[in-house]
């Protein structure tokens, strides 16, 4: 099948071609006829799927197809001018978008407002904008201001702006809500009612997530009518195309020098370390830029303008290891990425599946490898459960743990381990990542309206926001010209 087969207007087609797409992907095969049909959607779809072109391209006809009046000869913002030079006071003009696309992160609503903008390259009246946190206010009213065709947001500046009256919702034609399990999942259930209810009960609705069941399922229902149900692949399938691993660790300072070793893989091109807690990203991408690695940290406390220089370092090529937490790393689709490293486990087994799909993109291959305690196998269990699928444990020659791995990881508890020992201390004289005098923090702590843990008692430093913004561009040497590796002693 074609995308001229999916009946989309012939300048979607011709924008959509040029980006080198050449035939649909089953979720777009399904979701684009039957949006253009008018119908609500209700998507769960694997990440890497294509569902930001499944919703946007039918979005699109409908919007360049409508017999909508023409557009004002001069728009507000030229309005604004003319009133200021005539010495008038300028009242703000609240902008009545016709799409609304709600994401959980800034990083996917960025995604999504590029895609748009490459999609809709040959529709003149068509303009899309995102509305985010960690943006200038002055900037988003600029923006709003152009009463843009299609806003993409994320839940809790929209709604600021709703409060203040700067967004009309009176002629909204279609709401799209992606990813909506994340958006849950960091407690925007509340805003987005609230949203859902400043909207015409005539709008089409389309909910993409990697999951219809629970408190999704219940939302979903409340929100669409009579929808079309499409599940092309849940967010527990298989990812045939990468290659998973465990490599099991004995403390700290033998995880980081596994993790030195695997970086230096000549088949790597470039890599997305995962880690529990911002203050480690910070922490570990400094140590991989000492060790010579052109790296960077993400994270939700960076400002919005570091974390869009690491993006396009990323991109560009200039950042080779990009050290993130989940939150950060959300919408993130670079087709190099050919690992994937998870330093942490993550808390919940849809989280490792969405951190895989980082790699693997466009078809291409991808490695998955964990880095873990034998005290933390039973994480690893529920993680095969949920993907029905064994991750099979490795051993790297000259990295081999002092304790072997369980028997097929049967979920018994490795013998002398005690609640509390997942992450040993480095031995006297090995380096670790952890500051001296300072705890590591808890493993588990989520972003995104969860504060990571505290420092002990014994720390008295302030956290550091946002230290690692971007590419350094160097490759550190020690002292005598050698470079060094971050795990040596």
């Amino acid at each position: 099948m074609s995308f001229e087969a999916l009946g989309l207007h012939a300048t979607i087609v011709k924008a959509v071609t040029e980006a080198g797409y050449t035939v649909p992907t089953p979720v777009q095969a399904q979701a684009v006829p039957a949006a253009i049909g008018g119908r609500d959607l209700l998507v769960s779809s694997q990440t890497g799927s294509g569902k930001t072109a499944a919703f946007m391209l039918p979005a699109l006809h409908k919007l360049v197809s409508a017999e909508v009046a023409p557009a004002p000869a001069r728009t507000p913002a030229q309005e604004a001018q003319s009133a200021r030079s005539r010495g008038e006071r300028v009242r703000f003009t609240a902008a009545k978008p016709k799409m609304l696309v709600l994401t959980p992160t800034r990083e996917l609503a960025l995604q999504v407002t590029t895609a748009t903008e490459k999609y809709g390259s040959y529709m003149r009246r068509i303009r899309a904008v995102s509305i985010l946190g960690g943006m200038p206010y002055p900037k988003q009213m600029q923006l709003l201001s152009k009463n843009p065709e299609i806003l993409v947001a994320t839940p809790g500046r929209l709604i600021d702006h709703m409060e203040s009256g700067k967004i009309d919702f009176s002629e909204l034609q279609i709401l799209v809500l992606d990813e909506a399990d994340r958006m849950l999942d960091m407690g925007f259930i509340d805003d987005i009612e609230k949203i859902v209810e400043a909207t015409p009960a005539t709008r089409q609705t389309m909910l993409f997530s990697a999951t219809l069941d629970g408190v999704v399922g219940n939302m979903a229902r409340r929100i669409t009518r009579d929808p079309l149900v499409i599940q092309i692949a849940s967010a527990s399938n298989r990812h045939e195309n990468i290659s998973q691993r465990v490599h099991f660790v004995d403390d700290l300072s033998h995880k980081n020098r596994l993790l030195d070793h695997l970086l230096r893989d000549e088949s790597m091109d470039q890599a997305v370390v995962f880690t529990a807690t911002k203050r480690d990203a910070d922490t570990i991408a400094d140590r991989l830029n000492i060790a010579g690695f052109a790296a960077a940290a993400l994270h939700g406390d960076m400002h919005q303008g570091a974390r869009n220089r690491t993006l396009d370092s990323l991109r560009r090529g200039q950042v080779r290891v990009l050290v993130a937490t989940d939150v950060a790393a959300r919408g993130i689709d670079v087709p190099t990425i050919t690992h994937v490293v998870n330093y942490d486990l993550p808390k919940f087994p849809e989280d490792y599946v969405h951190r895989i799909g980082r790699t693997g993109r466009a078809g291409r291959n991808g490695l998955a490898i964990s880095l873990v305690n034998h005290a933390e196998n039973m994480n690893i269990k529920r993680i095969e459960r949920f993907t029905k699928q064994l991750i099979p444990a490795t051993v790297v020659e000259g990295f081999e743990p002092k304790r072997s791995a369980p028997p097929a990881r049967t979920g018994a508890r490795p013998g002398g381990w005690k609640p509390g020992d997942g992450r040993s201390a480095a031995k006297p004289g090995q380096r670790s990542f952890s500051k001296p005098g300072a705890p590591r923090e808890g493993g588990y702590n989520r972003e995104g309206g969860h504060n990571s843990a505290p420092r002990g008692p014994s720390s008295g430093a302030p956290r550091r926001e946002g230290s690692s913004g971007g590419y350094r561009g160097s490759n550190p040497r020690s002292a005598d010209g050698a470079r060094r590796s971050f795990g040596d002693n």
